[in-house]
């Protein structure tokens, strides 16, 4: 993670944990000013990884995706991009094979989280497709058809190749938006790991 991005990271993340908390007889609320905090996260992840990408064209560690949904002839908003970031990409060989189509299978281990909150001070992880640690020898990947899914998730996978490794966030709009679904609050920004396995 570029060191820059990072620091800004990690300061948006401690001011929206300790922001959270109520003075009035020591209640917290979980997601207090929700809606906005995860407004101004992703604002600032977006413009950030948009300088460095401008700055330093040549990155690769970093992306910009426009969602399928969103049209290619105008520039958009931030909020019609997922925020991505490279962790490990395939070999040559998996890179030849191409990426998933929008009616394609996939299977894929992942692991989605929130943004910290009171109690979860990395986000509280709402779903994901194995248990404890990550173990490639271990896990088996779960499967899905791409059109299935929110746009930014199904985005991410058209972008990807087998074996690449991605961290995704994905604002409310190209997520639940403002509706609460099962331990996802309304307004949440969305974190994604996200490893292709195989698609068909």
């Amino acid at each position: 993670m570029n060191k820059k991005i990072h620091i800004i990271f990690l300061l948006m993340t401690t001011v929206l944990f300790f922001a959270s908390c109520k003075e009035e007889d020591d209640a917290v609320e979980e997601y207090a000013n929700w809606s906005s905090k995860n407004a101004t996260f992703f604002t600032h992840l977006s413009d950030s990884v948009e300088g460095l990408l401008k700055a330093h064209p040549e990155r690769t560690d970093w992306r910009r995706i426009k969602s399928w949904t969103k049209s290619d002839d105008t520039e958009g908003k931030p909020t019609d991009y997922i925020i991505v970031n490279v962790i490990a990409e395939g070999s040559e060989e998996e890179i030849a094979q191409g990426m998933p189509l929008f009616t394609d299978s996939v299977s894929v281990h992942y692991l989605g989280r929130l943004l910290p909150s009171h109690s979860y001070s990395e986000g509280l992880v709402f779903d994901q497709s194995y248990y404890g640690e990550f173990n490639e020898e271990l896990c088996r990947p779960t499967s899905f058809v791409v059109n299935e899914l929110i746009p930014g998730f199904s985005t991410a996978l058209m972008h990807m190749h087998r074996g690449d490794y991605w961290r995704i966030y994905i604002p409310q709009q190209l997520g639940y938006g403002s509706s609460a679904t099962s331990s996802i609050p309304a307004y949440s920004t969305l974190i994604f790991d996200i490893r292709l396995k195989n698609f068909k």
